[in-house]
């Protein structure tokens, strides 16, 4: 028997289960059988491809692959909605997109920009501001801004704002202060970077001990985590892996 011809019969057969399993219009059914050719392109084009960039994976599939082979396309485009809008969300999206394509001192004076008015003090444009400082090279800076967050804003609360502080504390030389919120960050931190930014930081004050246990207690929890966890923080957890076998 020809191999496309089964090739074939099996598409028509899979797409036919699929019709049914998905609640399609059972004439569907008809067009598979008495349409060998033209029903299975009709059906793909017309019930599968178009849910298939309906859904959010995908979707985010897409733009990824659109921001890869046009990079500047979607910051052009936040761009000029800002400059048309003059809104602060519409800010606040085109500076994180500038962050992302590692342009940290236009993203700095587009939150500034936003940071006026009823927003002066909001704390999500003044996290940006700090995140979009630190990138730029100014951990004093950074730290000043989430100095100011944490006065204008004490009941806000973010892992990745306290993570920021404890690095900006550390590149400042503030080795002392920066060991105390980085366990105190890694007592509640849900991924895997504080706790080995933690023990990096150990180490390099000299604390072997101390960093092999923050290491080996982050390794043991990984290994009995639920799979997307392990697959999430895969590079850090790697990281983690280098770290204990060189201490």
């Amino acid at each position: 028997m020809n191999p496309i011809y089964i090739v074939h019969v099996l598409i028509q057969i899979l797409l036919i289960v699929h019709c049914i399993r998905t609640g399609r219009n059972t004439i569907w059914i008809l067009v598979l059988l008495f349409l060998p050719l033209a029903g299975p392109l009709a059906y793909v084009a017309v019930e599968i491809i178009p849910g298939l960039f309906g859904h959010q994976t995908t979707r985010r599939a897409v733009r990824g692959m659109r921001q890869a082979l046009n990079p500047g396309q979607q910051l052009r485009q936040l761009e000029n909605e800002a400059r048309v809008t003059g809104g602060v969300a519409t800010r606040q999206r085109y500076a994180e997109e500038l962050l992302r394509q590692n342009q940290p001192a236009q993203a700095v004076e587009v939150y500034r920009a936003a940071l006026t008015g009823l927003y002066e003090h909001d704390p999500n444009l003044l996290l940006g501001l700090a995140e979009a400082q630190f990138a730029q090279g100014q951990p004093a800076a950074a730290r000043a801004t989430l100095d100011q967050l944490i006065a204008f804003n004490p009941g806000f609360k973010s892992a990745q704002g306290h993570l920021l502080y404890a690095r900006a504390l550390q590149a400042e030389g503030n080795t002392t202060k920066a060991l105390e919120e980085f366990r105190t960050l890694s007592q509640y931190y849900a991924g895997a970077e504080a706790p080995v930014r933690y023990a990096q930081l150990l180490r390099s004050s000299g604390q072997n001990d101390a960093a092999k246990k923050v290491l080996t207690e982050l390794l043991e929890t990984a290994r009995v985590a639920p799979r997307h966890y392990r697959r999430a923080q895969r590079e850090w957890l790697s990281t983690a892996e280098q770290e204990i076998a060189s201490l």
